[in-house]
């Protein structure tokens, strides 16, 4: 029996799941009961991985608490943007004559504030928007209200490994800067040194661990935000857009 969701952003059952994919509806993810082994779920998982839908495997509880409908353990999320590719968008903007200004985003998981992040990069220039396909924020209505509408004007890409994405940008002669309470140069510091003609990539990392170590030393540049109250870090979609502002200029 066929079931697809009539209401948010979810299409229930194997068969809806793979027909949306083979539609080329944007899916943002899917949840796979992870008892199930039958063939048709290894079918699913090769048209997920050959079309780099990031798919995880959970308990079928949790499947149940989404929705009450038969799902025959599988739920996908639909994204309300489209994805792009990151090369064919960064070759997009040389060839418009900008001077890219990207932002890549490292295990970003919560959706209120990647939207916030995506509204203040659209808000300073940044038109390029970088995430991994698996560890990302879903992409839902929820992102798209904390953007203010934002998501509809600047391009996500998702990309299998941030690092080779950083290696792409370097060979382009992109500088990649992270921001880390761990680095010893301030923004202000880092600005005065980039050359903003060959083009800048702010990297921001998880909300609680900060960037991958890999992504941390791979970066041309480390650098923090001054601060001198007691808390002793930001949000970091507040973060981002101090940063965004700081490299705009």
């Amino acid at each position: 029996m066929r079931q697809q969701i009539k209401r948010n952003n979810l299409i229930c059952g194997i068969h809806p799941v793979e027909e949306a994919v083979r539609s080329g509806k944007q899916i943002d993810k899917v949840l796979i009961d992870r008892e199930l082994k039958s063939e048709a779920i290894k079918n699913l998982k090769s048209l997920l991985k050959e079309n780099h839908i990031a798919f995880n495997l959970v308990p079928v509880m949790k499947l149940n608490g989404l929705t009450r409908l038969v799902h025959q353990g599988v739920v996908a999320f639909t994204s309300p943007i489209s994805f792009g590719n990151f090369e064919e968008a960064y070759m997009s903007q040389v060839e418009q004559g900008k001077t890219p200004f990207l932002i890549l985003l490292d295990r970003i998981t919560d959706v209120r504030n990647f939207g916030a992040i995506c509204r203040s990069a659209e808000c300073f220039g940044s038109t390029l928007v970088v995430i991994p396909e698996q560890g990302a924020a879903s992409i839902n209505e929820d992102a798209l209200k904390a953007s203010a509408g934002a998501l509809m004007h600047v391009e996500v890409c998702k990309v299998k490994n941030l690092l080779d994405a950083m290696d792409y940008l370097h060979a382009s002669g992109v500088q990649t800067i992270v921001l880390s309470e761990k680095a010893t140069e301030t923004i202000f510091e880092t600005a005065q040194r980039l050359e903003p003609e060959t083009g800048i990539c702010l990297i921001m990392g998880n909300e609680e661990e900060g960037v991958q170590p890999g992504i941390f030393k791979r970066a041309l540049h480390q650098t923090r935000i001054p601060m001198v109250g007691k808390t002793d870090s930001l949000n970091v979609s507040v973060a981002a857009g101090i940063a965004l502002h700081a490299f705009m200029r």
